[in-house]
């Protein structure tokens, strides 16, 4: 980071003198990386203005996703809902972004089942009575990202794998109470990890979340699996997303080699995953998309 003077324009662009501004902050995070800290870049710290056009590409998403939620129901073809993401998305003249994202072919990801993530839309795949799956769904704004992802259970849906959805939620909201100012990734990341072990599930290890808003994937990767006081230090400013991958078996995966995309749990047993997208605030933390 580049220091600035005490009565220099801060570098967040509020017009504010750096010594009222952003000093404090700097400071502290000069001293935590001192002592061996991750701290993030300044990129990584949204403006005010920033924050509300990101939370304004989220209204999209969740409006979308609210879509998906009262028309989803067995007999539907993935297909279908990838054409109900794209035509919501659009009418509030924003951009499905895992559209064409690096050769992705589709407005949504459909994961079914064993499908821990990355399920392509088909014309093929129709939702059956006991099926649970996760749509992903993701916008872009007038050039801010949003991102957040839901279970839904098809009919009449066994209990163990309505239990496997209720805890994954369960797990984010338990992560998300460690989302604090000056505290680090691990917190949430240990949190997760242990409750999802208690309750007999594996936590994916290699596929977790990212900072998200100004790009569709920025930094810092985030780690379900992780350990408390690890990690990347929560800041201010920072947003990222919440979507640990619990496995009801294994935490083994396989993408598979036809379509480059799709991830699968290794022994077949369901997966399910739910993802937020949070702020780090002043005081704690505020949930932008979900």
């Amino acid at each position: 980071m580049n220091k600035l003077g005490r009565n220099d324009a801060c570098w967040c662009g509020s017009g504010i003198k750096y010594k009222k501004c952003h000093s404090a902050f700097d400071d502290r995070l000069y001293a935590m990386a001192k002592n061996g800290a991750k701290v993030p870049g300044r990129k990584l710290i949204k403006t005010p203005a920033q924050i509300e056009a990101i939370k304004e590409s989220a209204k999209v998403n969740i409006a979308v996703l609210d879509y998906v939620a009262d028309h989803i129901e067995a007999g539907v073809s993935t297909e279908e809902i990838d054409r109900w993401v794209y035509e919501q998305t659009v009418k509030y003249h924003a951009i499905p972004a895992p559209l064409n994202y690096e050769g992705f072919p589709k407005s949504v990801c459909t994961s079914i089942n064993d499908v821990v993530c990355h399920g392509i839309p088909s014309p093929d795949e129709i939702l059956q009575d006991g099926d649970i799956i996760n749509v992903d769904c993701s916008t872009i704004l007038n050039g801010y990202f949003s991102d957040s992802s839901r279970m839904f259970c098809i009919g009449n849906v066994p209990e163990e794998k309505k239990r496997l959805v209720e805890k994954t939620k369960e797990a984010v909201y338990l992560g998300l109470e460690q989302v604090k100012p000056w505290g680090f990734l691990g917190d949430m990341g240990q949190t997760i990890h242990d409750f999802a072990r208690e309750n007999g599930y594996s936590v994916v290890q290699q596929i977790g979340g990212h900072g998200i808003g100004l790009e569709f994937h920025e930094d810092p990767w985030v780690s379900f699996v992780s350990e408390r006081g690890h990690e990347m230090v929560m800041a201010p400013g920072m947003i990222f997303t919440i979507e640990p991958m619990i496995n009801m078996g294994t935490d083994e995966i396989f993408q598979d080699s036809d379509n480059g995309w799709t991830i699968y749990t290794e022994d077949g047993m369901p997966s399910a995953q739910w993802e937020i997208q949070v702020l780090v605030t002043e005081t704690g933390h505020e949930i932008i998309c979900y």
